[in-house]
């Protein structure tokens, strides 16, 4: 069982940034792989960015050059660090983990957050 606590949304003007925070808490083996997903009104979840444990990152094409995603595998954290930020970058962002509940497990569940505001607006 893993439980996501997202923070650090709000209010931003155009080409201003935010910082994201995810912490991951409960109980696992391990976390393979940390990100970012996010939802407009009328709209279906999209990627944001994602981040393995080792490192590897993957980035949505609207947002590549502009956010930057890391994670700190002590403390089962992953942040978005946000710059340049659009009016289109508008939306309720989840964070996501795939994890292995167990030593022994075979395949990883994904968890989520509950989300957090951005809005980019003057």
């Amino acid at each position: 069982q893993v439980q996501l606590v997202e923070s650090g949304g709000g209010l931003v003007q155009p080409g201003g940034s935010l910082r994201l925070s995810c912490a991951a808490s409960g109980t696992f083996f391990s976390i393979y792989s940390m990100g970012w997903y996010r939802q407009a009104p009328g709209k279906q979840r999209e990627l944001v960015a994602t981040i393995t444990k080792s490192g590897s990152t993957n980035y949505a094409d609207p947002v590549k050059g502009r956010f930057t995603i890391s994670r700190d595998n002590a403390k089962n954290t992953v942040t978005l660090q946000m710059n340049s930020l659009k009016p289109e970058d508008t939306a309720v962002y989840y964070c996501n983990a795939e994890a292995f509940e167990r030593i022994w497990s075979t395949s990883a569940f994904n968890y989520w957050g509950q989300g957090t505001q951005v809005t980019v607006s003057s």
